[in-house]
């Protein structure tokens, strides 16, 4: 909270690798993520935080399934809130703003890399792709086409 009604100014560099609970979301962990936290005040004055991220993540693409650099860049506003204060409900609708409990001790990695998982998206996809063939390149033949052949030598009517 100090950090924050001080107007505090915090920034750094990450490595991906370093952040566990996005490992599993990842094709490779390569990469880093840039950082800036900056204490601010809402248009009400109470403390909030402004973190700004950038990072270029390697994810894999649910339509060809290869491996894709994805461009983040996102600022998201965080009012500040003690432990155990009760969040309004007419708070939670506001889509300016997430509201989040703090405490002396804030980790401000797990916070960022909430944010980062947050962020991705649920299926990433190239813009242009095709979906993977099968081994050996020839196409896998519906079990429709057994049907169509059956029709067609007269066989199915």
């Amino acid at each position: 909270m100090r950090f924050a009604r001080d107007e505090q100014v915090a920034r750094g560099r990450t490595a991906l690798a370093e952040l566990p609970r996005l490992a599993d979301l990842l094709a490779e962990p390569d990469g880093e993520i840039e950082w800036s936290l900056q204490g601010v005040y809402g248009i009400d004055r109470r403390p909030m935080l402004r973190l700004s991220m950038r990072a270029e993540p390697v994810l894999r693409c649910q339509r060809c399934l290869n491996a894709m650099r994805h461009v983040l860049e996102r600022v998201s506003l965080l009012r500040l809130v003690r432990p155990g204060t009760p969040i309004g409900d007419e708070e939670l609708e506001i889509d300016e703003f997430d509201t989040v409990e703090v405490g002396p001790d804030l980790d401000v990695i797990a916070l960022i890399e909430d944010e980062l998982v947050l962020a991705l998206p649920i299926a990433p996809r190239h813009e242009q792709c095709e979906p993977p063939q099968p081994a050996g390149g020839s196409q896998k033949k519906s079990p429709f086409d057994v049907l169509a052949n059956l029709r067609g030598s007269g066989r199915l009517q």
